[in-house]
């Protein structure tokens, strides 16, 4: 093994997969949500952070919004 390597000649190729990499997020879900997906985890032998991920990424491909409803106070 050497000492030094000369790395000056290399030629750097950009990252093809760097778009499809994960981010780390913070995010707040209510427990109920957290608890069904932890329950999915269970059964299907996926981590339930990877679920919440496929999830979202089906509402993505599929183009789905949420259906929300807002309410005025009364």
């Amino acid at each position: 093994m050497r000492d030094n390597y000369d790395i000056s000649k290399l030629n750097p190729k950009k990252n093809p997969y760097a778009g499809k990499l994960k981010r780390q997020v913070t995010i707040n879900l209510k427990s109920t949500t957290v608890d069904y997906f932890k329950k999915l985890a269970d059964e299907t032998g996926i981590p339930y952070q990877n679920l919440i991920d496929l999830y979202l990424d089906d509402c993505v491909k599929k183009g789905i919004k949420p259906d929300i409803k807002w309410q005025k106070p009364a």
